[in-house]
C-alpha cells in the first residue's frame, strides 16, 4: 500500500472584515500533496484502463489494490487515484491522490488533486476542488466544492460547502452548509448551520442551529445558537447571544452577547449591545445600547401615519394608552409608588374656567368624513396653562391633556361639592331653626286663644251685673 505525506498551508486569505493580516503564518497540516518514492515493483503497478468489473482506471497507481470481483463501479484517473482502494465501490476519483486511501468507503466523488484523499470508510461524499474534504475519514453525504472546502473535516456527516475554504476548519460537525469564500471557516464541532455569503459565520466553532445569509453576517459568532442574520454586517459582533434574528444590512450590528432580539430593517437595532428580548422594527430604528425588554415600531419624525387592521370593536377593560412626545407609549400610572412632590391641587385648577369649549370639524386630510367635533383648541389652552398641553418632537403644541383636564373639573366639582354641602347644613340648620320657631309660634297661638276664650268668658257676666 502506498501512502502520501500531505502538507498544506493554513488559509492565506485576509478576512476583509477583521483587521488586516497580511503575511498570516503557514501551518503544517496533513492534508495536502507532497511526491514520495515508491519501493513497490513497477509489476505491481495497476494497469491503465478497463480493470474488469466496470472498474477503470488511468494514472499511475490508480486503483491499484482492488479486490477482483467484489469492488465494481469505481473511475480512478490520476496519480495514486483511488490507489487503495480494496472492496469500496461505485467511487470516482479524478486527479492526483484523489480518494487515494479509500478502502471500503462506497458512493464517493473527487475530483481535484488531493480530495478525498484520506477518506477510508466514508460513504456518499462529493469534493470538488483541490484537496477538498481531503483529511475526511468516515464523514458520510458530505458535498465540498471550491479549493480546500471542509479540509480539516474527518468524521462530521451531512455538510455542504461551497467555496474556496468554506467549513475550512469542520472536523466533527454535521448538518452544516456554507457557500461563499471562507463561510463557516473556523467551524470545529457546531451543527445545522446555515451560511451563505462571504465570511458568513466565519468564526463560528462549536455553535449550533445559527443562519447567515450576506457579507460577513454572524461574523463573529463563537458560542450563540438559533442566531438568523440576513443581510451584510447583519449580527456581525454576535458572540455568544442566542435566538436573535436580523434581517437588514447592519440589523443588530452591535449586539454582543443579548438574546432573544428582533430587528427589521437596514440599521435596526444597530446599537443594541447586551440588551435581551427587544423588537426594533424600521429602517434606522437603532435601539439604545444595553435596553432590554423594549419595542421600538419606526423612527421618530420620519413615520407620520399609523393604520392598524384587526382592532377589536368591543368594549374591553384595561387602561388608556398614551402617547408621549418622542412616541413612546404607556398608560398613566396612579400608584405613589411613582410619585413625588405631592400637594393639593387647591386653586390651580381654576384655570379650566377659563377655557372655551368650541365644536368643530378636522381638516379633509385629517378626516375625509367631517364628523363633527367637541372640545378644546390646544394653543388657546396654552394660554391659559401651559401645563395642559403636549407637544411634539419639534416643541409646538400639538394636543391637549385631557386627563389633566379632567383630574382639574374634578378638583372643581369637589370644591363646588364643599361648598354645597356646607350650605346645604346651613338650610339644614335653619330649617330646623325655623320649625322650632314654628313650634313656638303655634304654641303662643294656642295660649292667645285660650286667653281670649276666657275673657270672653268673663264678659257676659259683668252686662248682667251692671243691668241690675
Amino acid at each position: 500500500m502506498h501512502s502520501l505525506t500531505l502538507i498544506v498551508p493554513s488559509s492565506s486569505v485576509q478576512n476583509s472584515t477583521g483587521p488586516a493580516t497580511a503575511g498570516r503564518s503557514f501551518v503544517p497540516i496533513a492534508l495536502a500533496l507532497a511526491l514520495a518514492w515508491f519501493t513497490v515493483p513497477p509489476t505491481a503497478w495497476a494497469a491503465d484502463g478497463d480493470l474488469g468489473y466496470h472498474n477503470t482506471a488511468e494514472g499511475f497507481n490508480a486503483l491499484a489494490h482492488l479486490t477482483t470481483g467484489v469492488a465494481v463501479d469505481n473511475t480512478a484517473i490520476g496519480f495514486l487515484a483511488l490507489g487503495d482502494d480494496t472492496t469500496g465501490s461505485d467511487n470516482t476519483a479524478s486527479g492526483a491522490g484523489a480518494l487515494n486511501v479509500n478502502t471500503t468507503g462506497n458512493n464517493n466523488t473527487a475530483s481535484g488533486s488531493g480530495a478525498l484523499n484520506s477518506n477510508t470508510s466514508g460513504n456518499d461524499n462529493t469534493a470538488n476542488g483541490n484537496i477538498a474534504l481531503s483529511n475526511n475519514t468516515t464523514g458520510i453525504d458530505n458535498t465540498a466544492s471550491g479549493s480546500r472546502a471542509l479540509v480539516t473535516n474527518k468524521t462530521g456527516n451531512f455538510n455542504t460547502a461551497s467555496g474556496f475554504e468554506a467549513l475550512f476548519s469542520n472536523d466533527s460537525g454535521s448538518g452544516n452548509t456554507a457557500s461563499g469564500l471562507n463561510a463557516l471557516f473556523k467551524n470545529i464541532d457546531g451543527s445545522d448551520n446555515t451560511a451563505n455569503g462571504v465570511n458568513t459565520l466565519y468564526n463560528n466553532t462549536s455553535a449550533d442551529n445559527n443562519t447567515a445569509a450576506g457579507y460577513a453576517a454572524l461574523y463573529s459568532n463563537i458560542g450563540g445558537n438559533n442566531n438568523t442574520a440576513n443581510g451584510t454586517d447583519a449580527l456581525v459582533n454576535n458572540t455568544n447571544g442566542s435566538s436573535n434574528t436580523g434581517e437588514g444590512a447592519n440589523a443588530l450590528f452591535a449586539n454582543n452577547s443579548g438574546s432573544n432580539n428582533t430587528a427589521l430593517g437596514f440599521n435596526a437595532g444597530n446599537k443594541l449591545t447586551t440588551g435581551s428580548n427587544n423588537i426594533d422594527i424600521g429602517a434606522n430604528v437603532p435601539g439604545v445600547a444595553g435596553e432590554a425588554n423594549t419595542i421600538r415600531i419606526g423612527k421618530q419624525g420620519t413615520q407620520k401615519q399609523t393604520f392598524i387592521a384587526g382592532i377589536s370593536g368591543v368594549g374591553v377593560t384595561g387602561s388608556q394608552v398614551f402617547v408621549s412626545s418622542s412616541g413612546k407609549l404607556g398608560i398613566m400610572t396612579s400608584s405613589a409608588r411613582f410619585k413625588e412632590a405631592i400637594k393639593p391641587m387647591d386653586r390651580a385648577s381654576e384655570a379650566i374656567l377659563a377655557l372655551k369649549p368650541v365644536s368643530f370639524r378636522y381638516k379633509e386630510q385629517i378626516d375625509p368624513d367631517g364628523i363633527p367635533q367637541f372640545g378644546l383648541v390646544a394653543e388657546e389652552v396654552e394660554k391659559v396653562n401651559p401645563d395642559l398641553v403636549v407637544r411634539n418632537e419639534d416643541g409646538k403644541v400639538s394636543t391637549v391633556r385631557y386627563e389633566a383636564v379632567n383630574a382639574m373639573l374634578l378638583n372643581e366639582f369637589l370644591k363646588e361639592h364643599c361648598k354645597v354641602t356646607e350650605l346645604t347644613a346651613i338650610v339644614a340648620k335653619q330649617e330646623a331653626t325655623n320649625a322650632q320657631q314654628q313650634k313656638q309660634i303655634e304654641a303662643l297661638a294656642v295660649g292667645l286663644q285660650r286667653v281670649t276664650a276666657q275673657l270672653e268668658s268673663v264678659k257676659p257676666a259683668s252686662r248682667i251685673a251692671i243691668n241690675d
